[in-house]
């Protein structure tokens, strides 16, 4: 399928009255985590999620305070799915299709989080969600809901869904939304993709830690693409401002930099034949480095994207499907 396809396509009926739905939870990446569905290429499917705080905060009176909130038992994702023919080695093609809200989505604060905890409380706000708008105290603003966690399973190793990796995870990234194609490394037989923890909303870096978190349902199709070297998550938007986003992450800023850097100038060297200088030096003046998830101090790493607009004189950076 074409991006452009992929990027405006609707469900047909046919689609629609067969699609699976997923709603088992899991809250960490494992290879260890049994399916809960095997799908196949071309296969759409419907993940049905909580939001990260698993419904705990019911009203403005209850904070995370007063619950248990380690990553153990936070941001459950839907899934494991199982993707048929995804071997170690190939890439997992993930477009989204639709992410439809409910109706009220939850914002919280606590006294450790963001460059602004000192003197920040505990504290919840709901935040009612009608006709694709949020409401915060009479200001409406539009609506962009997108996936704070997706990705497959690590080779090793059984990080909770609250942090994020080389494979996926709790990326954070305001741009996984709706028309937007995903691309994960496959690690494990299967992939064994899950994702959660939608944002009606979220402005970068989700400075006190939380966006409009929200339950959601979220419409995907998978696909395989076989024996492609892939390092590190890659986001593909569409349209005339379409570019290309690797997705990094570490404990510091630099060191997250420096992996995006080095996956973006290996890709692009793939396919334009330059040396690592003159990718450097193109780099420099056409990418953009975003930071997705940086509201330190945090336990989880700060997650970021650098992103690089397509060339029209070169293959596309990833072969499609």
């Amino acid at each position: 399928m074409e991006p452009s396809a992929a990027r405006g396509r609707a469900i047909t009926q046919a689609e629609e009255e067969t699609v699976q739905i997923i709603e088992d939870r899991v809250y960490a990446f494992s290879k260890d985590n049994p399916p809960c569905y095997t799908a196949q290429p071309g296969e759409v499917l419907q993940f049905n999620t909580l939001d990260c705080f698993s419904g705990r905060l019911t009203d403005e009176t209850v904070t995370m305070k007063d619950m248990d909130f380690s990553y153990n038992i936070t941001n459950p994702a839907a899934g494991p799915v199982y993707v048929e023919g995804a071997e170690v080695g190939d890439v997992l093609v993930v477009d989204i299709y639709d992410i439809q809200v409910a109706d009220e989505g939850t914002i919280a604060t606590d006294d450790h989080c963001g460059p602004l905890f000192e003197g920040t409380d505990y504290r919840t706000k709901k935040i009612k969600i009608e006709g694709g708008m949020a409401d915060f105290n009479g200001v409406r603003f539009p609506i962009n809901p997108m996936i704070g966690v997706i990705g497959t399973a690590p080779d090793e190793g059984a990080p909770a869904d609250g942090f994020v990796g080389n494979y996926g995870g709790n990326m954070d990234n305001k741009l996984i939304t709706k028309g937007t194609r995903l691309y994960f490394p496959v690690r494990v037989p299967g992939a064994l993709l899950q994702m959660g923890d939608v944002h009606a909303t979220m402005g970068d870096a989700e400075l006190c830690g939380t966006g409009i978190e929200i339950a959601a349902q979220i419409t995907v199709r998978v696909n395989v693409l076989k024996n492609f070297e892939l390092h590190w998550p890659v986001l593909e938007t569409f349209g005339p401002a379409g570019k290309w986003y690797v997705n990094a992450s570490a404990q510091e800023y630099n060191e997250a930099l420096v992996c995006a850097s080095k996956e973006m100038q290996r890709l692009l060297m793939n396919i334009t034949g330059w040396d690592a200088v003159e990718t450097y030096m193109y780099m420099s003046v056409q990418s953009d480095v975003e930071v997705s998830q940086g509201c330190e101090p945090c336990e989880v790493d700060v997650s970021l994207r650098i992103g690089t607009p397509k060339l029209s004189e070169f293959p596309v950076l990833i072969p499609q499907p």
